[in-house]
């Protein structure tokens, strides 16, 4: 099941609509700035977090590298708890097996907690369509699902509305004008929720982590909706990614420590729900009857492919878009698929396998390699972003007009004479352009730059014209160095060699 990007729009134009909304922008740098904060001071209090992310990385690589074996360990344990496991290799798989377990319980209603899959399956379209009303009980999916607007983060989904917008969209529902005070709206939408985790016929969830070694599923949230959402309806379904597998309890020590503090900077998720298996006779509350659909919609394409199978080692933190600059500039939205930032970038095409479709999401980036180092898993994403360009100039997606442009600068530069020869005719050039030291036209392949910048001009003398002068200055201050001074450079720049050569170069 294939959704590109809304409408057809670039990435350029989406960006577009999303630098000329006030609000987005404001509120989407709020939170992005006070989440990074947040991950940088508990990761400093944490004291070793370098060597936590390395473990973690490990874990995950080892992981991916025996999917296989974790996945049949994981589904033989879970059945044997009394899970129903099934297998989806497509969104439109993954869809019907849900919707004929909602037809055969006579499901009216499905409570829903947090679960990225979900999305991506556009599964609440669906289950509208056969009559089943889908309610989203996080209170961020649930502002979005008024708003009839997608995600616009992995872990906080409201991120692009601040507290006057949701106002106005939870006052709307409520038939009644309520005040933006958080504490207020928040206490209306737990009203408002109350019957509907009573009455529903299903819950459903999305998957932290699987526990391979007993069959066992991990939910993180701040909420408590989620164990609503496990424990009153009568049959659970979990919607897993193939690749959310970890071998033991032992290993999730690991990923809560890493997952909450480069999420929102927390210790500790408020809740960390152990499922396994659905209600036994001596339990209280619990689902009567539990599904677990493992997706792969285009995860397994990923497998043995060296440049992207570590995609799969994502523990969906959204770490790297609050790091991002490009993100934290224009938001979710317009990324166009479900999964934003960074990791949108690189995973939507990924999964797609679909270069055309998706060839501009790419270039949404500064390939900067914050996302590289917020990841507490160590994915390079900037080198994947790298990887995507390379790929879609292959299968002959590039821009014909840019094509051009690039064999033209190799021609003009590859020489140092034609390099000359083209800087002086610039030069002359300019003279007609340039106005208070800069170049303001917004033509050509200068539209884009100086649409919010100002081009600066050439400078009169180049750095290799001006390269003999401070090559004679940089000389003449050597030898008017005092010889002490001089001797002491040189015996630190020998001390460091020898170190060096030794293994000891660490000061």
């Amino acid at each position: 099941m294939s959704h590109g990007p809304k409408g057809g729009a670039t990435v350029k134009e989406r960006a577009e609509l999303a630098l000329n909304n006030d609000f987005l922008r404001k509120a989407v740098k709020f939170t992005t700035e006070r989440l990074k904060n947040g991950k940088l001071k508990a990761t400093e209090e944490h004291g070793n977090w370098e060597d936590w992310r390395e473990r973690g990385r490990q874990i995950r690589l080892h992981t991916i590298a025996h999917l296989d074996y974790y996945l049949n360990l994981f589904v033989e344990n879970a059945r044997a708890n009394g899970v129903h496991v099934h297998f989806a290799e497509t969104a439109k798989e993954a869809v019907d097996i849900s919707m004929a377990i909602a037809e055969r319980v006579s499901a009216k209603t499905v409570v829903k907690s947090k679960s990225m899959v979900s999305e991506e399956l556009h599964l609440n379209a669906a289950l509208e369509k056969i009559g089943v009303e889908a309610i989203e009980t996080d209170l961020g999916e649930y502002i979005i699902q008024l708003a009839d607007e997608p995600p616009s983060h992995i872990i906080i989904p409201a991120i692009h509305k601040n507290r006057y917008q949701i106002a106005e969209l939870l006052s709307e529902d409520a038939g009644e004008k309520l005040e933006a005070d958080t504490k207020i709206l928040a206490g209306y939408v737990r009203r408002r929720l109350r019957s509907k985790f009573l009455e529903a016929d299903i819950g459903m969830t999305g998957c932290n982590f699987a526990i391979a070694e007993t069959g066992s599923m991990v939910l993180f949230e701040n909420e408590g909706n989620a164990r609503m959402v496990t424990t009153l309806p009568k049959t659970q379904i979990t919607l897993m990614g193939m690749e959310r597998i970890i071998p033991s309890w032992a290993d999730l020590e690991v990923m809560a420590t890493l997952l909450p503090r480069s999420a929102t900077g927390q210790k500790l998720t408020m809740y960390m729900s152990g499922i396994t298996g659905p209600r036994r006779s001596e339990d209280a509350d619990g689902p009567d009857e539990m599904h677990i659909i493992i997706v792969d919609n285009g995860r397994s394409l990923q497998l043995g492919d060296p440049e992207f199978q570590e995609l799969l080692n994502c523990i969906r933190c959204g770490a790297c878009l609050n790091a991002c600059p490009v993100y934290r500039h224009i938001g979710g939205h317009a990324y166009g698929g479900t999964y934003s930032g960074p990791i949108g970038a690189v995973l939507t095409p990924s999964l797609q396998k679909n270069i055309a479709e998706w060839d501009d999401i790419a270039n949404a980036s500064s390939l900067c390699g914050a996302c590289y180092e917020a990841c507490p898993v160590k994915i390079p994403l900037h080198e994947m972003l790298i990887y995507l360009r390379r790929r879609k100039v292959e299968a002959g997606h590039s821009n014909k007009l840019e094509d051009a442009g690039m064999k033209g600068f190799a021609t003009l530069f590859s020489k140092s004479g034609r390099m000359s020869t083209v800087l002086k005719l610039g030069k002359i050039g300019q003279k007609f352009v340039a106005r208070d030291g800069g170049i303001r036209l917004k033509i050509g392949p200068l539209k884009g730059w100086n649409t919010y910048r100002v081009t600066p001009t050439l400078p009169k003398k180049s750095f290799r014209q001006q390269w003999a002068t401070l090559d004679a200055e940089i000389r003449a201050g050597l030898q008017e160095m005092s010889p002490d001074v001089k001797q002491r450079m040189e015996q630190a720049v020998s001390n460091r060699k020898k170190g060096g050569a030794h293994g000891h170069g660490h000061g």
